[in-house]
């Protein structure tokens, strides 16, 4: 009886390939297993490619919930955006595609688990890491790091094989996307010099063919997380789909970012995030309405090192969990609304409340009704920049030769 292996697919070139060459290379059976994390991608006909081009059973699972609930949820209340750019729409998915094919393997029966990572990327880290984390008794084969071609030469090998790819050499951009976002690359997007050419983008219209008039949306959250839109009690992610269809519509989202690969190179990554920019601002301006000034400067730091740790691929690591329990009770204020203005390209704050709002209007307001007592500011001064006086009266002026 031959080993079976699972396959991460996709669908498309790479892990269309990969199924005929897993089974040529290595003589595994091979079970290809899709997985729906909001991929707008016919299920049905990629479970049958996968047959069709030899895979021993072709299994979807629909992933959509959990990938909102467990892995994106997390990530809004974390503020996580990595480099301060990326929203992780691509690296919060692996270590869930990683936990699917680690199970499904275990059900099966596999001895192996594959995916169809380059050598050169960060995915095939994320992939590695994860999978070794939950099994580490699993082998792991990954086709595109070992056989060498060129995606040039993976065309000529699916067309020799006759295996139906959605790729030819005229359009070589290598997409990737889910709920939360959706990543373009390869072909003259290589050059961070040339534009993105507008034929690339999916999720969102260019600005200047957005409404003229803007578009408001009211977003309610329950402890940090989304739950409501324009006061409509919402699941995650129908609110997901329902603000990126919005936002997108209006031309918000679009990043062009160069950005340090975990692998040690630098890599021009174009993104389509209209849902996550937006709803990564709204929850950021209510913890500034919820936090002290000391809790927002120390979840500058979680935040930081919570993204660079998805985008690590360290997701299933301690200190992951160890933040997620700082982070939820971060979060036990983080409820209200959230008003977002969505027009040409921008998504705005303009208005924001909360019943645990730390803004007093009668301690900010310049008008009639404040009730700061400003005679207490020259004693708090003093007391303040006692140390900084002393040490420029003790110092600064008598510095040695």
């Amino acid at each position: 009886m031959k080993e079976k292996v699972v396959l991460a697919y996709s669908g498309g070139l790479d892990t269309s390939v990969a199924i005929k060459w897993i089974a040529e290379t290595y003589g595994y059976d091979v079970i290809a297993l899709a997985i729906d994390i909001g991929m707008e991608k016919n299920y049905p006909a990629i479970q049958q490619r996968g047959l069709d081009v030899g895979a021993i059973k072709s299994l979807v699972i629909d992933a959509r919930e959990t990938f909102v609930k467990e892995y994106v949820f997390r990530a809004i209340q974390a503020n996580a955006l990595y480099e301060g750019e990326y929203p992780l729409a691509t690296a919060l998915a692996r270590p869930l595609i990683a936990k699917l094919l680690v199970d499904v393997a275990h059900q099966e029966g596999a001895t192996a688990v594959a995916h169809g990572c380059t050598g050169k990327g960060n995915d095939q880290v994320r992939f590695d890491v994860s999978i070794n984390a939950l099994d580490p008794k699993l082998k792991i084969i990954a086709p595109a790091r070992e056989w060498g071609m060129t995606r040039e030469e993976e065309i000529t090998y699916a067309k020799k094989h006759s295996i139906a790819i959605p790729v030819t050499s005229e359009s070589p951009y290598s997409v990737d996307e889910n709920l939360w976002g959706r990543s373009i690359e390869c072909g003259v997007l290589e050059n961070p010099w040339t534009e993105p050419p507008e034929d690339i983008y999916g999720y969102t219209k260019s600005a200047k063919d957005a409404p003229d008039e803007p578009t408001y949306v009211e977003i309610g959250f329950e402890k940090g997380v989304p739950v409501s839109l324009d006061g409509n009690v919402m699941d995650g992610v129908s609110l997901i789909d329902r603000v990126a269809e919005l936002a997108g519509g209006h031309g918000v989202g679009r990043i062009d970012n160069l950005e340090n690969r975990l692998v040690g190179i630098k890599s021009r990554e174009i993104y389509e995030a209209p849902a996550a920019t937006v709803l990564l601002k709204a929850h950021r301006a209510l913890e500034a309405l919820a936090f002290s000034r000391d809790q927002q400067r120390f979840k500058e730091i979680v935040t930081q090192t919570y993204s660079n740790l998805i985008y690590d691929g360290l997701w299933f690591g301690s200190l992951r969990y160890d933040l997620d329990a700082y982070i939820g009770s971060s979060q036990r204020f983080v409820t209200g609304v959230v008003r977002m203005k969505l027009h040409k390209g921008n998504a705005v704050v303009v208005g924001r409340k909360s019943p645990y709002s730390l803004y007093d209007l009668s301690l900010a307001t310049y008008d009639e009704g404040d009730v700061f007592d400003q005679r207490a500011s020259l004693g708090f001064i003093h007391i303040w920049g006692l140390p900084l006086t002393i040490q420029a009266q003790a110092q600064w002026g008598n510095q040695p030769e």
